[in-house]
């Protein structure tokens, strides 16, 4: 017998194939399409099927963000399309958590099939979003299914929202499940919403080893696991890691993942032999149930998208993205002094968050603002010490390197995932970093107010939620040096600055430079 595993993760709630930049796209992407693609592998199977829904639905796209806003819809407009998918379970990622518990809650209930979690308990140790595994019959064979998150959520969530939540180690949770699965099922599964901590060859770190991925380690620590998904990086894998067959399908639904067991039926099932697949959906065509379901709600936000908001004086277009983190972008300096008005604070960090950003065009709609800053973002206020703000520059620093002479993006910080998001950009302070220097050392002038920075110094500097909470591993920001919260969307405050000053100017006061090999002070 072939029981085939289905799953997806990482869709991010994009579900017709655009990512919006512009109406009637066909894009190698979407729900729409994995809609076909699944319907494609389930006729294929000649044996039992499970599919599996791995985390990071809810939020990500403009369309998710605009249903999140909308309380008319509600979060059923587009979990009511993953209902028709007919899959057997689903798994809370962690973008799950971003638009609040309430909202979260209502996602759960929504669902026809069980949303596993097994290791975010509630203060009496118990899974606290209903069930830590499934386990299904299916044509005479028993699958078990443990639901586990990454555990590093508290370090990018408010910590409003994650109160009285325990994330354990998904190691923990899997010696404390797997033993009692196996003795009840057949076959046991876990759906892991999390990726990879180590090279999958080498088993050598490929990051900071602070458990957000744990995926090689389960492997190597917990025995009794047939078949791993996994999540959250985007990337794009299937293998086998210590004999184990692992997939991770990308994200935006670009690729279902498929792991195949053969069974031996008259052995308890037994596997004997297994293997890994990734499907593209690129060259699917969408599906008409889905698309006629979301027709009406596409068609509002992509009217929504297309009202205008403000006008540019100038260019800020965003031609080059990385020559945008190089020098000094005027879209940039326009979302941090949002950022400061919004505050108060008279220092502001924000980032370029990936390379498809466009910046504005010399009408400025909503379309432009969603589609530049993706991410579901609010403010926070810190008061941190001149020491803090020194070491989360050289952070930063840390994103550009040389390489034969010219100025690229620090390669482990694009493989195997890139973090774009985690290169930030100050306004209200004059610095100068020297790539030319050692890391670590490469914060050659920091001024503030004309005077140079001094470790004791105490100053407020505004950043968005992740980073306030120390979100990209930079530990010098702590919860706790919290002193206000901004609780309005981002998105939201670019269109309220938008209607206090409809026309702005494209401008940059150069208050930070970088110096490489190619103007390298003598």
């Amino acid at each position: 017998m072939e029981l085939k595993i289905l799953a997806t993760s990482d869709m991010h709630g994009y579900i017709m194939p655009t990512n919006f930049t512009q109406r009637e796209l066909d894009l190698p992407f979407g729900t729409a399409k994995v809609a076909t693609k699944l319907k494609e592998l389930r006729q294929q199977a000649t044996g039992p099927v499970i599919q599996i829904e791995n985390g990071d639905f809810i939020q990500g796209s403009p369309l998710s963000y605009y249903v999140r806003k909308n309380a008319e819809h509600g979060v059923q407009a587009i979990t009511q399309l993953i209902n028709q998918l007919q899959f057997d379970v689903s798994v809370l990622g962690n973008h799950e958590f971003n638009y609040g518990l309430e909202y979260l809650k209502e996602a759960i209930q929504s669902y026809n099939h069980p949303v596993l979690a097994a290791n975010i308990l509630n203060q009496k140790g118990q899974p606290a979003f209903g069930q830590p595994y499934a386990i299904i019959e299916k044509s005479g064979v028993k699958v078990a299914i443990l639901g586990v998150v990454t555990q590093y959520i508290p370090h990018w969530e408010q910590p409003a929202t994650i109160a009285d939540l325990t994330f354990e180690s998904i190691i923990d949770t899997a010696k404390k499940y797997i033993p009692q699965l196996r003795e009840q099922a057949d076959v046991v599964i876990v759906a892991y919403h999390g990726g990879f901590e180590k090279d999958l060859v080498t088993g050598e770190p490929t990051e900071a080893l602070t458990g957000e991925n744990e995926g090689y380690e389960l492997l190597s620590q917990v025995s009794g696991i047939d078949a791993l998904i996994t999540g959250h990086q985007h990337r794009q894998i299937a293998t086998k890691i210590n004999g184990v067959p692992v997939i991770q399908p990308g994200f935006q639904g670009a690729f279902v993942g498929e792991i195949c067991l053969e069974l031996d039926e008259e052995n308890n099932y037994a596997i004997v032999e297994s293997h890994a697949n990734l499907h593209a959906t690129a060259n699917e065509k969408v599906d008409e149930e889905v698309v006629s379901q979301l027709a009406e709600l596409n068609e509002e936000v992509e009217d929504w998208l297309d009202q205008a908001v403000g006008q540019v004086i100038g260019d800020m277009r965003i031609k080059d993205p990385n020559e945008a983190r190089l020098v000094e972008h005027p879209y940039i300096e326009f979302i941090n002094r949002v950022q400061m008005e919004a505050s108060g604070a008279d220092i502001s960090g924000t980032a370029l968050f990936n390379n498809d950003g466009k910046g504005f065009n010399a009408t400025i709609t909503m379309r432009d603002v969603i589609t530049n800053y993706v991410y579901p973002n609010t403010l926070a206020v810190l008061k941190v010490s001149g020491a803090d703000l020194r070491a989360a520059l050289e952070q930063t620093a840390e994103y550009f390197v040389i390489e034969n002479g010219e100025t690229i993006f620090n390669p482990k910080y694009v493989e195997p995932k890139p973090q774009y998001y985690n290169y930030d950009m100050y306004e209200g302070i004059d610095y100068v970093i020297d790539l030319t220097k050692p890391i670590g050392e490469r914060i050659t002038t920091l001024n503030y107010q004309g005077k140079a920075v001094q470790p004791t110094d105490s100053l407020e500097i505004v950043t968005n939620q992740y980073r306030a909470v120390g979100g990209g591993n930079y530990t010098m920001f702590t919860a706790d040096k919290i002193v206000r919260e901004i609780p309005v969307d981002m998105t939201e405050l670019i269109a309220e600055y938008l209607r206090k000053h409809p026309v702005i100017e494209a401008t940059v006061n150069h208050n930070f430079k970088i110096i490489d090999e190619k103007n390298a002070e003598n």
